[in-house]
């Protein structure tokens, strides 16, 4: 007997073996993928990750963990993306306007007054979907899942019946869009980040704002803000998505198990979305806060802005672009 034999044979007896092993000796194979997010524990973004990691890991049997990392604890928000790219970390999540640098076509997250509804902003990630997962492939990873975040709505401090009626009224604005915006209605715009937000009412330094019924809870935004307007000017998606390499390192069984937890995760987070807008736009309403139907002279201006936005929008990215509002203009 040759000792190639003997070597096939004790492979023989191992692989047999294997199948006799208590579960113990197989946990130690599990794999432990890192995801990380910029958002605290609490936020519903969050909430739902890792209610999508506990759900790999029950369909998994425990051979694929997901531990997930909030609150910028791993990588700073901005840094995410390139971090699962280069393989830093399997798996993270970012809100969609931050790639647009990079992925051209994220930025239609950010053109105001396109989606008017929850519907039409799932209208637009279908349509939006291929086209990113095809930009991130190239890139060397993989998308699973995008989920809404509540649609911006209009605070302001007195009622308003069309976009004239915002004219030197100081607007609160936080980056190059919403600083446009002001001025193309007419506004001042005033910077003020989200961490001042509250601080800014108080004191009475903005008369309107373009921000959420949650943001605007949060803030306490009935300290001068009397009248709030669901606009929906435009509905940020979070993108969750892994690295490449790493999710064709994974079995099939597990590869399965995690694309259907990031779908129900996808229609959970959604759903979950919706929900807290209705809940914080009831705490307005408790608050003394007027929730105002949209005026119809109000509602056609933004609308002319939001097919501005998304003309400019479309030349500065390319024919690309029109892959994305050609055919959801089509089908709204």
């Amino acid at each position: 007997m040759t000792s190639g034999s003997i070597t096939r044979r004790g492979f023989a007896w191992l692989a047999c073996g294997a199948g006799l092993l208590p579960p113990a000796a197989w946990s130690a194979q599990a794999v432990v993928w890192r995801l990380a997010t910029g958002y605290p524990a609490e936020n519903f973004h969050t909430a739902n990750l890792l209610a999508m990691a506990k759900e790999v890991e029950a369909a998994t049997g425990g051979q694929l963990r997901i531990e997930v990392h909030p609150g910028n604890t791993l990588f700073a928000l901005n840094a995410i993306r390139a971090a699962v790219q280069e393989g830093k970390v399997e798996a993270g999540e970012a809100i969609m306007s931050s790639l647009a640098a990079d992925v051209s076509l994220a930025g239609a997250d950010s053109v105001p007054f396109i989606t008017r509804s929850y519907a039409d902003a799932q209208l637009l990630w279908r349509i939006q979907r291929p086209l990113i997962e095809q930009d991130f492939a190239q890139r060397g990873m993989r998308v699973l899942y995008a989920v809404a975040w509540p649609p911006q709505g209009l605070f302001s401090t007195r009622p308003l019946g069309g976009v004239g009626d915002l004219r030197g009224m100081r607007m609160r604005a936080y980056n190059d869009t919403t600083a446009r915006i002001a001025t193309l209605m007419g506004a001042v715009p005033v910077d003020v980040p989200a961490t001042g937000l509250g601080k800014a009412l108080a004191e009475g330094r903005i008369d309107c704002m373009l921000t959420s019924a949650v943001t605007g809870v949060e803030n306490q935004a009935w300290q001068s803000m009397r009248y709030f307007y669901e606009i929906n000017a435009w509905f940020p998606k979070n993108l969750v998505f892994v690295n490449a390499r790493a999710w064709d390192g994974l079995d099939p069984s597990s590869r399965n198990s995690l694309a259907a937890a990031g779908a129900l995760a996808e229609t959970r987070g959604w759903g979950r979305s919706a929900e807290a807008a209705a809940r914080s736009t009831d705490e307005l309403r408790r608050n003394g806060v007027k929730i105002e139907p949209v005026p119809f002279l109000l509602g056609r201006d933004l609308q002319r802005l939001g097919e501005n936005f998304s003309l400019n929008w479309v030349k500065q990215v390319g024919t690309a672009a029109n892959g994305i509002f050609i055919p959801y203009f089509e089908k709204r």
